[in-house]
């Protein structure tokens, strides 16, 4: 299982809801066996910096690949990433 988790921090003029809308987009894709866009509650103090996480489950790596060659996948970026300022990614092996 590979789990994708993306952090991102909205500029402070972008409105999050909207962003969030955007991301969730992503949801549609059909290559995912979960699919979350979700809120940072901030509890951390070390960690105020990031709005929204967005976090995946994936089969096989070749399905994180293809969501990334789908056109939705091309529209969102075009979308967000404007109204972005930070982006940070990670993909990990899990063998739950």
């Amino acid at each position: 299982m590979i789990r994708h988790i993306v952090f991102f921090s909205i500029k402070p003029d972008q409105d999050i809801d909207t962003v969030r809308a955007g991301l969730e987009q992503l949801g549609t894709i059909p290559y995912s066996e979960v699919f979350e866009v979700l809120p940072n509650t901030k509890v951390d103090p070390l960690c105020d910096r990031i709005d929204l996480v967005v976090y995946a489950e994936f089969k096989m790596r070749k399905r994180l690949t293809r969501i990334k060659n789908h056109p939705t996948y091309d529209a969102t970026t075009q979308l967000v990433r404007p109204m972005r300022e930070l982006r940070f990614s990670a993909d990990v092996v899990s063998q739950r």
